[in-house]
């Protein structure tokens, strides 16, 4: 018993081992073929992000200029509003300075 596993374990390791490592070269080609790919894919992608980048610009212009815009129309109603409230005010001012003289 003793001299059949001093035999044959050993090479029954070896081939196992022998086994394994052809097992991790496969492993390795199909990953690397993977990888490739997966890199063109990634280009791929960034091209076509790169592409739209030109209507990402003028979506950003045009919401710029509506900002802008929208900030003029606005400040000129609250100046609007005040001088309308200021003109009430001054006339009842001077109707008060009139009432009392």
């Amino acid at each position: 018993m003793q001299s059949f596993l001093n035999e044959y374990l050993p090479i029954l390791i070896y081939i196992l081992l022998c086994i394994l490592i052809v097992l991790l070269i496969v492993i390795c080609i199909k990953v690397i073929k993977t990888m490739n790919k997966l890199g063109k894919i990634v280009d791929d992608v960034d091209d076509k992000v790169k592409s739209l980048n030109g209507v990402f610009n003028i979506i950003d212009t045009v919401t710029d200029k509506l900002s802008a815009l929208t900030e003029v129309v606005s400040d000129s109603i609250i100046l609007f509003i005040k001088g309308v409230f200021k003109k009430r005010k001054k006339k009842i001012q001077v109707n008060e300075e009139e009432d009392d003289e």
